[in-house]
């Protein structure tokens, strides 16, 4: 009896021994049949997995889906301009070169591209106004395909942008958005057609809003944005994490040609009014009245003994102007327009320009330590004259 009792305890022992191995070192067999092995076994822990078209949390493909459709590539063409010469119209040379005189002085057709915004179903596209400047043909691609010629509905040099216009059905418009509620750190999306490659979309945030003082416009009011800009995203949209419009994407900072991270756009807000007003009479109406200002520096703010360093001096007065009819002279410092603080030269422009040519406003000014007030019957600014430079550009 005893014998078969150390028989039994040596079996289990050996048993025991074989299970623990076996579990060790393959615990699948230990499970249950071999057939679980060609299928993973079922978690005991609730885990939620994604399906594989759901998208990250950190994509904007619903904003550039949304916006994409909007953004054209624009192809203009500059027609060869003979150059004048004191012998085109000699008989002699005539006859002896006839057209090829002419020929030799045509230079080659001149060809560029930049982007633009769809900014209504009836075919109007926001763009820059360098983009079209000079253009004998303009011809626009839809991300869809389509090709269309355009025309020039009018254009606003003094804040570069331009409206242009197609003929083509089921054009999609983008929805414009309110960069006046934007702040910094934002995310933005660039989109446009950079060095001819195609349309491209880059990301970035709002770097700063209101930049001025740059000298690329004569009316400043950029949102910067770190989002890649380069050359050919002239005229592009700079949109939110929503696919809405945010602003026009127009210059650049940069030592070679390329992007370094600084971009400026103009906002909605300053290119929707432009647009309206461009549609509606053709060109941009803003006020004038006839001064030429300069921003006070602490170098001239002690030169004339002011307290403050704020506000703009009158350096000259167009003769029979508005200004000059309501009696400022030069060396008047302009402190408030219809009592609002006048900051600087860049505030006073824009101020003046948004208001209605044949309105009268009050204006306060420092003359010799002491404040007048003149009223001033605003005139229409008069379009910017472009110099010989200018037009050779």
């Amino acid at each position: 009896m005893r014998r078969l009792w150390l028989l039994f305890a040596q079996t289990v022992t050996v048993g025991l021994a074989l299970w623990f191995i076996v579990a060790t070192l393959k615990p699948d067999w230990a499970s249950g049949s071999f057939s679980s092995r060609a299928r993973p076994a079922a978690s005991t822990v609730p885990m939620q997995e994604a399906t594989p078209d759901a998208p990250a949390l950190t994509s904007y493909r619903h904003a550039a889906r949304q916006a994409m459709p909007s953004v054209v590539n624009i192809f203009t063409t500059t027609e060869a301009r003979p150059q004048k010469s004191p012998f085109q119209n000699d008989p002699f040379f005539r006859k002896f070169f006839g057209d090829q005189f002419d020929d030799q002085q045509q230079e080659d057709k001149q060809s560029s591209l930049g982007s633009g915004v769809i900014v209504s179903p009836q075919g109007y596209i926001l763009t820059n106004n360098h983009v079209v400047e000079s253009a004998d043909q303009i011809e626009v691609a839809l991300a869809d395909g389509r090709k269309a010629t355009a025309k020039v509905v009018g254009i606003d040099p003094e804040t570069d942008l331009a409206v242009i216009k197609i003929d083509l059905p089921n054009l999609p418009a983008i929805t414009l958005g309110h960069p006046e509620t934007s702040s910094v750190g934002d995310v933005v999306l660039a989109i446009g057609n950079p060095f001819g490659v195609g349309q491209t979309v880059t990301m970035g945030i709002v770097s700063a809003l209101g930049r001025n003082h740059l000298g690329i416009n004569t009316f400043e009011n950029f949102i910067q944005t770190d989002a890649a800009i380069n050359p050919g995203n002239s005229g592009g949209a700079l949109v939110d994490t929503n696919g809405n419009l945010l602003g026009i994407n127009t210059a650049i900072y940069s030592r070679t040609g390329g992007n370094l991270g600084i971009g400026f756009a103009i906002p909605m807000s300053t290119a929707k009014t432009v647009m309206e007003s461009i549609i509606s009479h053709g060109q941009v109406v803003r006020g004038w009245i006839g001064v030429e200002p300069q921003d006070i520096t602490p170098e001239l703010a002690e030169s004339f003994g002011l307290g403050k360093k704020t506000g703009a001096i009158i350096a000259g007065v167009l003769k029979g102007g508005p200004a000059d009819r309501a009696g400022m002279k030069p060396g008047d410092i302009l402190v408030s327009i219809e009592g609002k603080p006048v900051v600087d030269t860049t505030e006073m422009l824009n101020v003046i320009a948004q208001l209605t040519p044949g309105q009268a406003i009050n204006m306060t000014v420092l003359r010799r330590a002491q404040e007048t007030k003149l009223s001033i019957t605003v005139g229409k600014r008069p379009p910017p004259v472009r110099t010989d430079d200018e037009e050779e550009e």
